[in-house]
């Protein structure tokens, strides 16, 4: 592989390991708050500060870092196709067993570890990907803007339909105490509560992210077709213009879905507003990616390039990891801290366990080419067993 390759994967590979942490800060929430992504806000944190706290993680990160890691899985899908084409390798075969193997590897996520999981939702959509694999960039770029302008007008529509019928606010409060007593009860009860939850929230997980989450595979399938990350030093002298556009819009969206997250949640008006913030999700992603791609173009940028690198390599294996670990520090798994840390210390707590996960994979792709759960699906892929170990 040519030096200018590597290059260009080892920032793809940083952007992913970036996707990672603003995954974990979101995720961390739903661990240990029983009241998150619920139709009522958690009386335990109801002060000025939790409300900011909770303010600035949806501001910030919620409905952004998902589409940044399946944007990039699109764009990854190019690879894997350009990859088969090398190997002179059947790419359809290759892909449904990647494909089938993560959708099996997602649903045991989800039912032992954490039912909110998006694996199995990704697996799906790659195979809708699959079968688009033959549309041009352009086409992909115009089938993704109509997904995302269609799905946003009719959370828009339902959250007004919601607001006429009464329901602007939510009130309701046994699914937190639901949560919040099997989390604290044992090892057990948090088992049944994730493998009961999931067959539930999966479902949901489609009708919220599904639609965004393929719209931002087809921009990076048609990113990748064009090789948009292939110099990303391309992208400097325009980005500063490009900023100027996405920054403020996507702000501007994130800002009124945050308001409603915060102060107003479970009813028609956070649903209108998570309409309105989908509408502009892509808008702050994609001002994240070029202020990182800039960042990795300098001095400092490069040396933190190539410490998120290795995060991005393993995605998958990092990805469960935050799983396993926060079920250990939230859940009856382990300590069963859910509702007893305050929201300002999760970021720092969520900072912590990166900056663990950073060194970790640094360390283990020293002796291993592959993350432990790439390497399972890279076998999947191919049927056959790829080096465990480097050869020296």
């Amino acid at each position: 592989m040519s030096a200018a390759a590597n290059a260009r994967l080892v920032q793809v590979d940083a952007l992913r390991g970036f996707a990672l942490f603003g995954i974990l800060s979101v995720n961390i929430w739903a661990f240990a708050d029983p009241f998150y992504a619920s139709t009522a806000s958690n009386p335990a944190y109801a002060s000025v500060l939790d409300h900011g706290v909770r303010l600035l993680v949806a501001l910030l990160f919620e409905t952004k870092f998902y589409l940044l890691f399946s944007f990039l899985f699109g764009y990854s899908f190019t690879l894997q196709m350009a990859a088969a084409e090398r190997a002179e390798a059947a790419f359809v075969p290759r892909m449904l067993r990647r494909q089938l193997a993560l959708l099996a590897l997602g649903l045991v996520h989800g039912a032992l570890l954490y039912y909110g999981e998006i694996l199995s939702t990704y697996a799906l959509l790659g195979l809708v990907l699959l079968a688009a694999r033959n549309l041009s960039a352009a086409r992909a770029r115009r089938w993704a803007i109509g997904l995302v302008v269609v799905a946003c007008a009719l959370w828009m529509v339902l959250g007004l339909l919601q607001g006429l019928g009464g329901e602007w606010v939510g009130t309701a409060h046994g699914e937190g105490q639901a949560k919040l007593a099997a989390f604290s009860a044992g090892a057990l009860q948090t088992l049944q509560f994730h493998s009961r939850e999931v067959w539930a929230t999966v479902p949901a997980l489609w009708l919220l992210q599904g639609p965004s989450a393929l719209a931002m595979f087809l921009f990076g399938y048609a990113a990748g077709r064009q090789q948009w990350l292939a110099s990303p030093q391309a992208w400097d002298p325009r980005a500063r213009r490009l900023l100027l556009i996405t920054a403020p819009l996507g702000l501007l969206g994130a800002l009124v879905y945050a308001l409603t997250a915060a102060y107003k949640p479970g009813g028609g008006l956070e649903t209108f507003a998570f309409g309105l913030g989908q509408l502009t999700a892509p808008l702050l992603t994609a001002a994240y990616c070029l202020l990182m791609l800039a960042l990795f173009n300098t001095t400092a940028g490069a040396r933190l390039c190539a410490r998120l690198a290795p995060l991005g390599k393993m995605a998958l294996s990092n990805y469960l990891m935050q799983s396993m670990l926060l079920g250990l520090l939230f859940t009856g798994y382990g300590a069963g801290w859910i509702n007893q840390v305050e929201p300002w210390l999760l970021l720092p707590m969520a900072a912590a366990i990166f900056i663990l996960q950073m060194w970790l994979s640094a360390h283990w792709l020293r002796r291993h080419p592959y993350g432990p759960f790439e390497w399972l699906l890279r076998a999947a892929t191919l049927l056959a067993w790829p080096n465990w170990r480097r050869s020296q």
